[in-house]
């Protein structure tokens, strides 16, 4: 099956990368940046590790080279350190991206869609929640999602591990919402082993406040921190990436928190996301505290005035 990647900067190539290591269902990669130089070789860098990995046929090209592909994964745009969007204190965040990706998105959604008509499209590029609503705009189709709060999800899992020295995958915990500074952490369901983490922190004399400001800002500033050191946050993105790639491919009905568009909140948000064949097949929203559901409120209002941007800013 073939998977197409448009935009091969540091989060499309770490998505590449994956996707290479994952191998499994794939056999056809297609690698498409307008830096044609730079699609090139970075599909000839990949290609010398692939004899190490499951057998895949990876290469760079052209749009016309999506033609038959099951899932195309846009990352193409302006990062949040060339955006400007790594200010702790900026309540935007990633959505100072927003008017800037989503001219690049009114450029490529429609050449995709022309030569692809029937592939899943994966939104990565930042803010991912508002573009994907975008790229359901462009395209006139429902086959599109995007990575949502699943890496939010995975920091959340594994700060709380941290913080209870277990296992971080046994750990049950959940984000929803926006990928970005509005997103809820779900701290009235978090568990490990049926357990409340509140509960066990408590035990452990950790002081549940102060582990939860910490939590809470580690991730939602994540990208920031990793900004900070690497001046980009691609290998856990690009991992995140390739495993949703992987969920639709093999039609697997995963549960996972990625953004899909909702009509219950009228807006691309992430939810417990059945994903599959065709994307997400179904949004069931978790059990949430009454402070849960007001915060997940908020976001939802930020993030439809941000699609109602992002059409717009399309437009012109």
């Amino acid at each position: 099956m073939k998977v197409g990647i448009v935009g091969v900067g540091a989060v499309g190539s770490a998505t590449a990368l994956s996707l290479v290591e994952r191998g499994g269902s794939r056999r056809e990669i297609v690698l498409i940046d307008r830096d044609t130089a730079r699609a090139d070789g970075v599909a000839a860098d990949l290609r010398y590790a692939a004899p190490l990995s499951p057998r895949v046929d990876l290469r760079s090209g052209g749009y016309d080279d999506l033609v038959g592909a099951a899932v195309v994964v846009i990352t193409a745009g302006v990062n949040e350190k060339a955006g400007g969007a790594t200010d702790r204190s900026d309540p935007k965040g990633r959505l100072r991206l927003l008017e800037t990706n989503a001219k690049v998105f009114a450029d490529i959604v429609p050449r995709v869609v022309a030569v692809a008509p029937e592939a899943v499209l994966m939104v990565v590029t930042d803010p991912p929640d508002p573009l994907a609503d975008l790229t359901r705009h462009l395209a006139g189709h429902e086959r599109v999602f995007s990575t949502g709060t699943f890496i939010d999800t995975l920091r959340f899992r594994g700060l709380l591990a941290d913080h209870l020295r277990v296992r971080a995958r046994d750990v049950q915990a959940l984000v929803v919402g926006e990928h970005g500074t509005s997103e809820v952490l779900l701290w009235s369901s978090a568990s490990v082993g049926g357990i409340p983490v509140t509960d066990l922190l408590s035990r452990d004399g950790q002081s549940v406040e102060e582990v939860r400001g910490e939590v809470d800002d580690g991730i939602r500033y994540a990208n920031i921190t990793i900004i900070e050191g690497t001046g980009a946050s691609q290998y856990g993105i690009g991992a995140v990436s390739a495993r949703l790639v992987e969920a639709v491919l093999r039609d697997e009905r995963a549960v996972l928190p990625v953004a899909a568009y909702s009509a219950a909140h009228e807006v691309t948000l992430s939810l417990s996301s059945v994903l599959g064949a065709g994307g997400v097949q179904q949004m069931h929203e978790p059990a949430m505290t009454a402070e849960e559901h007001q915060a997940l409120d908020a976001g939802v209002r930020i993030l439809r005035e941000a699609a109602e941007r992002a059409v717009a800013a399309a437009r012109t």
